[in-house]
């Protein structure tokens, strides 16, 4: 595995090393002790999720608050998206910024996204299947979001907005600036 610091604290780029043959490739998707040895983070990683979605969807910006704060290591398993996070840590420089990535079954790309993040992602292909891995259990009564189309941040979500399908929730999402101060990290 190969990891790659990002200028977001504790926010990694995991690149597996893939092997394959005539059979087809296998790989480690994660391994704690290398993980470890790179970050200084030991996730204990207790809840697995998958979505499938259609060209276009978007999910997100998502977070939970206190105790329920996840960290999360996000891949696609068949399609692209594009994988965006917004920092909610009010004691780092990137308070406030985004980062995105494009992560596909075919750059079999990975992203840690540690506790104290916004995380969404656009479907760019036909369909995705994302799958992540999360270090704290989904607590509903803790969950928050940030408007997708919020124009402090405005994030470039590779598409034009006609083509996007998002939920009825997600449209009701806060804009950054109106978060309330118990949102924020």
């Amino acid at each position: 595995m190969q990891y790659q610091k990002t200028n977001f604290k504790d926010l990694i780029i995991c690149s597996p090393t893939v092997h394959s043959d005539e059979r087809g490739y296998f790989y480690e998707s994660f391994h704690l002790k290398s993980f470890q040895d790179f970050t200084g983070l030991s996730p204990q990683f207790v809840q697995d999720n998958q979505s499938r979605s259609g060209f276009g969807a978007l999910r997100g910006l998502h977070f939970q608050t206190g105790k329920d704060a996840q960290s999360k290591l996000v891949r696609v398993l068949e399609g692209e998206v594009l994988d965006v996070v917004v920092d909610l840590r009010k004691e780092e420089a990137t308070f406030g910024k985004t980062f995105s990535i494009q992560l596909s079954a075919q750059n079999r790309k990975q992203l840690f996204i540690p506790k104290g993040m916004a995380h969404g992602f656009i479907t760019l292909t036909e369909y995705a299947t994302f799958a992540y891995k999360c270090d704290a259990y989904y607590n509903s009564k803790s969950e928050g979001g940030i408007a997708y189309n919020d124009t402090t941040l405005c994030i470039d979500w590779m598409l034009p907005s006609s083509n996007f399908i998002i939920s009825e929730k997600d449209q009701k999402n806060h804009p950054f600036k109106d978060l309330p101060k118990d949102y924020l990290f």
